[in-house]
């Protein structure tokens, strides 16, 4: 396992915000695997799903991981919300560092993205539906794909990074 922080959970839970923060008091890269798409298919994610579908983006969310794994350590790394939902991206991630599930509670979740238009698996229809149903769908998957579940709600970052250090120590 190299030695990475890897941040994974529901959309609006929390990855990039924490993520951005611990890059900026501590010694760690911070890189969004949704910001290397982006940047690599010089379109929008929304974009992505419109022209090539669900399953292509996945694909690119696979082949972002694996470039990731032939960098050097020292990330920390927000993964997009459904790329752990690919199998082969759960053994992937566990190789790429340390995973910790941002588990965020749904009451939590829709107040954070009620108003977000963009990601394309909550566009159009009702918001708290389609967050429980996606919910539902991934919350075991993350569960088994982290080393450490960390509870984000009534925590600063501070108190996070203090957990994800505490568990690093006891490996």
């Amino acid at each position: 396992m190299k030695n990475n922080i890897v941040l994974i959970g529901f959309m609006g839970c929390g990855k990039t915000t924490f993520g951005k923060w611990i890059s900026r008091h501590y010694p760690y890269k911070f890189v969004d695997t949704d910001d290397c798409i982006v940047r690599a298919q010089k379109r929008t994610i929304n974009d992505i799903f419109k022209m090539n579908g669900e399953d292509y983006f996945r694909n690119l969310e696979t082949e972002t991981v694996k470039e990731l794994l032939k960098q050097e350590d020292g990330k920390v790394i927000s993964v997009g919300g459904g790329l752990p939902v690919k199998e082969e991206n759960r053994a992937l991630l566990r190789e790429l560092g340390t995973v910790v599930y941002l588990n965020t509670s749904k009451r939590e979740l829709v107040r954070r993205l009620r108003n977000d238009k963009n990601r394309p698996l909550l566009a159009g229809g009702d918001i708290e539906k389609k967050v429980d149903t996606l919910m539902e769908q991934r919350r075991l998957i993350y569960e088994e794909t982290a080393h450490l579940i960390l509870s984000t709600d009534e925590k600063n970052f501070t108190e996070m990074y203090e957990e994800i250090v505490s568990y690093g120590e006891n490996l």
